[in-house]
């Protein structure tokens, strides 16, 4: 996630600010060659591929933050998160795609830089790839592995996240449910919260505030990207030629990139984005087939589901917008993913085939009903009622947000299959989604769709 701060280069030049400053951001950026003798790399397709990566580097963190936001202990310099952005080429769309750091992969033989012999390609983790060979290594391993031509390499370390969410003013983020992670410090009640630039940094590394580790982490990232967006676009910073410089200087502060990515492109890239928004960008995970892949040497590894992946990869070549957009409202947050869900309905009126058209509405919606709608005991109600055994509670809860106004009735016994008894005032089930249910394909969401509302 601290890659991911350097979008906001990007962004804020789209406010159209002079040349000077531009070219003067664009002098503070340290540079490298992650392209050096590269050869047989892939066919260019359509837009621009940014691969952000971000590093643990914290040499400019005081002792005081170290300790405060527990950023204690030797940097690993291998890279803690890597992300490709890409750009659309009517420049109007950016879709971003989390790489896993613990993902499987095979490094591409190549030629040793310090003593010019051929190095045989090999397994490794896809993070472990920059400790063995920089930038280029890499840029080589993941053009290898998503047959995806990168145009730009951007990398930030821990400090300029910092400095950028602080010189911002802090960026709000909401969650559902509380979140502490004692490995990083991080203690958020549920709810929504203006994060600092220690707390922004303690909530995008968190990996142990549940059993998902790595996976939830990086939704986590991408929910902080879509909330670093909408501060920037919305609060007129970026119209504020003096708060553009702080911010800039704050970004750039610990950026390297490739010798490509100068004034011209910021500016060109800008001119482009002026509209840029949440709603104009898109997130999601590459799809992972085999969670634990264990591997000789290397240990656990996340595998990745070979053809969704290649679906993917191939969208982002032919310049294909990941999801599809629609005038229909962002589904709710829910606790519970609808999958999760079992429930069977019941009509609970005189009107013939109420119980059939609710069943498959939610149906539709995801949820795992019994498709056996039946007839109610009592055929008058008004109201329709979600009926639950106190243990489903939070399920409970998710089924009744998909259906406004209806009644939620707790039934000792029940079991874990859920009652909707369907009510006069039955008209359509409302989407939901679980914070923590977008993984794979069905994983993209818009930047509005994750971000506070």
């Amino acid at each position: 996630m601290r890659a991911a701060t350097t979008l906001s280069v990007v962004v804020l030049a789209s406010a159209g600010i002079g040349h000077a400053v531009v070219t003067s951001l664009d002098a503070g950026i340290a540079r490298v060659d992650p392209f050096k003798d590269m050869k047989n790399r892939p066919q260019a397709g359509h837009g621009m591929n940014v691969l952000l990566v971000g590093t643990d580097g914290r040499d400019q963190i005081s002792a005081q933050e170290r300790h405060r936001y527990h950023l204690g202990g030797a940097p690993c310099h291998c890279t803690d998160t890597i992300m490709i952005v890409h750009i659309s080429e009517d420049r109007e769309r950016a879709s971003v795609v989390s790489l896993p750091r613990d993902s499987y992969a095979m490094t591409p033989a190549r030629s040793d830089e310090k003593t010019g012999k051929q190095v045989a390609g090999h397994p490794i983790k896809l993070n472990a790839a920059y400790a063995e060979g920089g930038p280029n290594l890499t840029v080589q391993t993941v053009e290898d592995m998503t047959h995806l031509k990168i145009d730009h390499y951007l990398e930030v370390d821990f400090t300029s996240f910092m400095k950028t969410v602080d010189v911002l003013g802090g960026v709000e983020i909401c969650t559902a449910t509380p979140l502490k992670d004692s490995y990083t410090g991080l203690d958020l009640s549920a709810g929504t919260h203006t994060l600092t630039g220690g707390q922004a940094l303690q909530y995008v590394r968190a990996r142990h505030v549940d059993g998902a580790s790595d996976l939830n982490r990086m939704k986590r990232q991408q929910r902080f990207l879509a909330a670093l967006v909408e501060r920037a676009t919305s609060s007129g910073i970026l119209l504020n030629p003096m708060k553009f410089r702080d911010v800039t200087r704050a970004v750039l502060g610990s950026v390297r990139a490739d010798k490509g990515f100068g004034t011209d492109e910021l500016l060109d890239l800008g001119r482009a984005m002026r509209n840029f928004s949440p709603s104009s960008s898109e997130f999601m995970t590459v799809p992972i087939g085999r969670m634990g892949y264990v591997v000789k040497g290397i240990g656990e590894t996340l595998k990745w589901d070979t053809a969704k992946a290649d679906r993917l990869f191939r969208s982002l070549r032919d310049d294909q917008p990941l999801a599809v957009h629609s005038s229909q409202p962002a589904a709710v947050a829910v606790d519970v993913a609808p999958q999760q869900i079992r429930v069977q309905v019941e009509n609970g009126t005189p009107t013939e085939g109420l119980g059939k058209r609710a069943d498959a509405a939610l149906a539709g919606a995801g949820f795992r009903t019994t498709r056996m709608p039946s007839n109610a005991a009592d055929r008058t109600l008004k109201r329709t009622v979600v009926a639950y055994d106190p243990g489903w509670d939070r399920s409970a809860k998710s089924l009744a947000a998909a259906l406004p106004g209806s009644e939620l009735r707790p039934v000792k016994g029940l079991g874990a299959t859920l009652k909707v008894i369907a009510g006069a005032d039955f008209k359509d089930v409302r989407k939901v989604r679980a914070e923590d249910a977008y993984l794979g394909e069905a994983g993209v969401v818009t930047g509005d769709q994750v971000a506070c509302s």
